[in-house]
C-alpha cells in the first residue's frame, strides 16, 4: 500500500478526478484543493468511503496571487506533510488574442497555469530537498511544443510550464527529488467545453483522460523528465515531424485545427 501524502491541485475535475483515483486506489491520502468547498467535500467524503485513505481539503482560487501561501500554511499549520505534488490546475481559452480574449481571461490564465504553479513549486520544494524525496509532476501539454495562434496565452503558458519543469529536473539531480512534466494530448475532459473548444478539429478525437493520468503518475513516481501521453491519431505523426516543418506551415496548420470542425474557420 502507498502511505505517500500526494497534494493534487484542480483535484476535482477531468484529469484531477483520475489522479485522486489513482492515488487513492494504492492507498494514499489525499489533499485536495480546488474553488468549490462543496465539491471538494463531496469528493472527499467519496473517496473516504470507497478507498479508506485520509483526506483533507484546501478551498482556493489559484487565480488570486496569495493562494499559493494559503495552500502551503494550511498543510504547514496542520502537520500534513505533502510527498507528492501535483500541480493539475490550469484552463484554456479560445479566441483571437485582440479582438475576442479579454484582459481578465488571459491574465487569469496567466495568474493560474504559470503564477500559482510556479509559487506552489517555490514553497514545496525546500521542504522535499530537506527531507531528501519527494516528487512533483506538473501537468503541461503537447501545446508546448509549438505556438497556438486562437490559443496564443495558453500555448504560452504551457511551453513555461514544460520549460520550468525541465529546468528544475536539473537542479534537483541528486537529491532524491524529481520534478516530471506530463504532456497530454487532447483529452475528454471539462477543460474543452470550458474553454470553448468543443466544435474544434484539435479536440474532435479526444483521448479519455484516465490514460493520460496513469502515464503521468507512473511517471512521476519513475522520475520522469517528460511524459508525453494521450495523443490522438493525427498527433503522433505531427509531434514526430514538427521540428520539420516550417514555422509558417505549422502555424497555419495549428490556426485552422482551432477551427471550426464545420467550418474551418475561426468561430
Amino acid at each position: 500500500m502507498n502511505t505517500k501524502t500526494a497534494l493534487i491541485t484542480g483535484s476535482y475535475g477531468g484529469l484531477g478526478t483520475c489522479f485522486v483515483t489513482i492515488h487513492a486506489g494504492k492507498g494514499g491520502d489525499l489533499i485536495l484543493v480546488g474553488r468549490d468547498q462543496k465539491k471538494l467535500e463531496e469528493q472527499a467524503e467519496s473517496v473516504k468511503k470507497q478507498y479508506g485513505v485520509e483526506v483533507h481539503t484546501i478551498a482556493a482560487d489559484l487565480s488570486a496571487p496569495e493562494a499559493a501561501q494559503v495552500i502551503y500554511d494550511t498543510c504547514k499549520e496542520n502537520g500534513w506533510t505533502v510527498d507528492y505534488l501535483i500541480n493539475n490546475a490550469g484552463f484554456g481559452g479560445h479566441g483571437d488574442f485582440a479582438r475576442e480574449r479579454t484582459m481578465e481571461q488571459d491574465m487569469s490564465m496567466i495568474a493560474v497555469n504559470i503564477e500559482a504553479l510556479t509559487r506552489l513549486c517555490k514553497l514545496f520544494l525546500p521542504d522535499f530537498i530537506d527531507r531528501g524525496s519527494g516528487r512533483l509532476l506538473n501537468v503541461s501539454s503537447t501545446a508546448a511544443t509549438m505556438p497556438g495562434p486562437l490559443q496564443a496565452v495558453y500555448f504560452a503558458s504551457k511551453a513555461y510550464v514544460t520549460s520550468l519543469s525541465n529546468a528544475l529536473w536539473r537542479e534537483l539531480k541528486g537529491t532524491g527529488v524529481t520534478v516530471t512534466a506530463l504532456m497530454p494530448g487532447a483529452m475528454q475532459t471539462g477543460f474543452v467545453s470550458r474553454g470553448g473548444l468543443t466544435e474544434t478539429k484539435m479536440f474532435s478525437n479526444a483521448v479519455d483522460p484516465m490514460d493520460v493520468a496513469k502515464d503521468g503518475y507512473n511517471g512521476m513516481l519513475a522520475g520522469k523528465l517528460n511524459v508525453i501521453s494521450g495523443l490522438p491519431g493525427w498527433q503522433k505523426p505531427m509531434m514526430t515531424m514538427a521540428p520539420m516543418f516550417p514555422k509558417k506551415t505549422m502555424l497555419d496548420f495549428v490556426y485552422d485545427q482551432h477551427g471550426s470542425v464545420k467550418s474551418g474557420k475561426n468561430k
